[in-house]
């Protein structure tokens, strides 16, 4: 199983940041699709013999998972300095008051692993789990940041990274003498130990950090394994699978390929990556040509953004060339919570088992 790099930023979060497209655009953890039927695990549903054998779209639901800090009483080791992925030194003296922001909610779930969730003062939009839910929010519109709701909230240190806009607010919190760590945007399978490591340094508790990214990838191999078990040996019995980003009011149709992070997503689900036979690397605008060429049997996809070109009918409207494709001809299409499909964080395993058996055993989530 390869595990291969993301590209800085992961797509979605370089798209937010240049772009300003909203990657859920409202307080939904589901980027404003339905809540779908949460996936059983493995072990409790029968895969199809041919995994070619379904059509239509489905939808992955990871379920609901409490949070389960390494620590009920993590004793931060302060002061501490670090040098953030900006290249900027950041001293932090103080962590009574946390803000951790990102795209996907990643940092705060990491936050609250770490146990260090009594700390956390807001939250954004793509937080969504229980245990946060009743926090202020600090983004609007959806992901943009709002400076007044940051300063009411009075954080004594901020951990963000580049996938939240407008960044000049960023900026506004250190001039206004917050500490400010930003942390490394890319993700993918391979960097979900290393992006929990440097959360954990950058609130003086390395060895909590230590102990959560060592669970979480247990669980994350743990994950493959069964994967492993249920998905095809042979190249041709794979499924040949894009992931697409769509945001279809704005017109955005981009393809994610090699070092997007999507494609350790693809990898680890047991499919065949199409965007490395075509060549495709990091993230382009979608062309004819290359959807010719790929000849996808699955194609994966953030909810919100099936939902934003009309559902399958109507992104196969906007995109005949992809109709015309086995995925297109069947609408076998597999779409995730935007806030959870590229998230990698402390519930990656679950997030692949449960498109696992979207791909795998889709009758037991339709």
């Amino acid at each position: 199983m390869r595990h291969r790099g993301a590209v800085a930023g992961l797509l979605p979060a370089l798209l937010v940041a240049a772009c300003g497209i909203d990657v859920a655009s409202s307080d939904d953890p589901h980027g404003g699709a339905d809540a779908g039927v949460v996936a059983p695990s493995l072990a409790e549903v029968t895969p199809l013999a041919d995994p070619r054998a379904w059509s239509g779209d489905v939808q992955a639901v990871a379920a609901d998972q409490a949070v389960d800090p390494v620590t009920d009483r993590p004793e931060p080791e302060l002061p501490v300095t670090v040098t953030d992925a900006q290249g900027t030194e950041v001293t932090v003296s103080d962590v009574s008051r946390i803000l951790a922001l990102d795209v996907y909610g990643t940092l705060a779930r990491t936050v609250f692993e770490l146990g260090l969730g009594d700390n956390v003062v807001g939250r954004d939009v793509s937080t969504q789990f229980e245990e946060a839910r009743d926090l202020p929010l600090v983004t609007h519109d959806g992901h943009d940041l709002a400076a007044e709701a940051i300063l009411e909230a009075d954080p004594s240190v901020i951990v963000t990274d580049t996938s939240l806009g407008p960044w000049d607010v960023v900026l506004q919190m250190r001039d206004a003498g917050i500490p400010v760590v930003v942390v490394e945007s890319e993700r993918g399978l391979d960097r979900v130990g290393d992006l929990t490591r440097e959360i954990a340094t950058a609130l003086g508790v390395p060895d909590e950090g230590e102990r959560l990214a060592k669970r979480t990838q247990r669980e994350l191999d743990a994950a493959v394994d069964r994967i492993a078990d249920v998905a095809p040996d042979d190249l041709s019995g794979q499924l040949r699978t894009l992931f697409l980003y769509v945001r279809g009011q704005s017109g955005i149709y981009y393809l994610f390929g090699e070092e997007s992070g999507a494609d350790s997503l693809i990898d680890a689900l047991g499919l065949y990556d199409v965007a490395e036979e075509i060549g495709w690397n990091g993230m382009r605008p979608i062309t004819d040509e290359a959807l010719v060429a790929a000849q996808p049997d699955l194609v994966l996809m953030m909810s919100g953004g099936l939902e934003s070109a009309g559902g399958v009918d109507g992104l196969l409207e906007r995109l005949p060339a992809l109709a015309n494709t086995p995925a297109g001809e069947n609408e076998r299409f597999v779409h995730m919570a935007d806030s959870q499909i590229l998230g990698f964080g402390p519930e990656t395993a679950a997030v692949l088992e449960a498109l696992a058996v979207a791909v795998y055993a889709p009758e037991a989530v339709s």
